[in-house]
């Protein structure tokens, strides 16, 4: 490694990214972590609002930019000297975030709740943790995942948003026939649907405003679609979906992917009663929730975060049986020097998946 850079983008500032080289990730002192070359990184919701915003939560301070990133696959570089579960030369997606691995909450088999998580990409009001979109990106072994041969580096970018989608539906706890409507035909969303398939759903239906996206669910997907019509009331569109799909008492299961207001009440009015609402999107802190009529109903609301014990050994299961057809998710690949091209692409809804080719030479 002596002889090698890492390049990065760092984000300084709302619409301010720069090419610099940072430090190479040390494993010195950290004999279980492992040193990945990044082949790909995704371009998440959460990366166009740093790039639009300068942050969500914490936001990048003057003087301390971050490296954006956290959806990412590679080739392990090198490993430390008590790691057993990948090698060097190894073909992996990883999971950008891994607890304390001490407190309450990892201990109940909960880390993804763990108040000392490592995530990539978080500016922070301490130590900046620096994401995916750099040459090399250092993290526990155990939280890197073998591709198969059969999956590529490009595919392998999905695994991350397909754990999301996949925790969503755990939490929903859906069980084998029921109903299900995904609000939101964004990746997270579209993936939730060809997940819950997996998890053997009845019915499926994607809502979105994007006739590209939902062309997409129909077609690559084979899942029922419904156009939301901005036009009409959520009462409107709710009676409409209902009466176009059949569907006189709701569904059994409702995944929100957009955390849009309008798309949260839409979800609870069709859900049925009895049934489960998952909340995945993320949008404003503070929401006109329609609470009486989720008393009503007498819901299981759920809130979603990232993804937990599991859900990332579930993807890999999914995508390496070839259950999720992940290649046909990814629209556009930009080469490294065009992230913030690959960032606004994605603010404008192309495509499904926008992908960030970090080394060219890893294939």
């Amino acid at each position: 490694m002596a002889t090698e850079t890492n390049k990065a983008c760092l984000l300084y500032g709302p619409g301010d990214a720069r090419f610099e080289e940072i430090p190479i990730p040390s494993l010195e002192n950290n004999p279980r972590d492992v040193l990945v070359r990044i082949a790909y990184t995704g371009v998440c919701g959460s990366d166009v609002h740093f790039w639009a915003h300068g942050g969500i939560n914490e936001m990048v301070r003057p003087g301390h930019p971050v490296t954006l990133g956290h959806e990412a696959s590679g080739v392990v570089a090198s490993v430390g000297s008590a790691v057993t579960k990948v090698r060097v030369g190894d073909r992996v997606a990883i999971e950008p975030g891994y607890p304390c691995r001490h407190c309450s909450f990892c201990l109940a088999g909960k880390y993804n709740l763990c108040p000392d998580m490592t995530f990539a990409a978080v500016p922070g009001p301490g130590d900046v943790v620096h994401g995916t979109l750099a040459t090399f990106f250092r993290l526990p072994g155990d939280f890197c995942y073998k591709l198969p041969d059969h999956i590529g580096l490009d595919e392998g970018v999905m695994l991350e948003p397909l754990a999301v989608a996949v925790h969503g539906l755990r939490l929903a706890k859906l069980k084998p026939g029921q109903d299900v409507l995904v609000l939101g035909a964004g990746p997270v969303g579209l993936l939730s649907a060809a997940a819950a398939r997996e998890f053997g759903a009845g019915r499926i239906i994607a809502v979105d405003l994007n006739e590209d996206r939902l062309t997409f669910a129909a077609g690559e997907l084979g899942i029922s679609i419904y156009k939301f019509d901005t036009a009409k009331s959520v009462e409107e569109n709710a009676e409409d979906l209902a009466a176009q799909h059949n569907l006189p008492e709701g569904v059994d299961v409702v995944v929100e992917a957009t955390g849009v207001v309008s798309c949260i009440q839409t979800g609870i009015a069709l859900a049925r009663r009895g049934g489960s609402y998952v909340q995945v999107g993320l949008g404003k802190k503070i929401v006109d929730f329609p609470m009486v009529v989720m008393s009503e109903k007498e819901l299981t609301v759920r809130g979603s975060f990232r993804y937990g014990f599991g859900d990332f050994t579930l993807a890999s299961s999914l995508a390496s049986r070839d259950k999720i057809p992940l290649r046909s998710f990814i629209s556009n690949i930009f080469p490294f020097r065009q992230a913030p091209d690959a960032w606004e692409a994605a603010r404008r809804g192309q495509g499904i998946k926008v992908l960030i080719q970090v080394d060219g030479s890893q294939n």
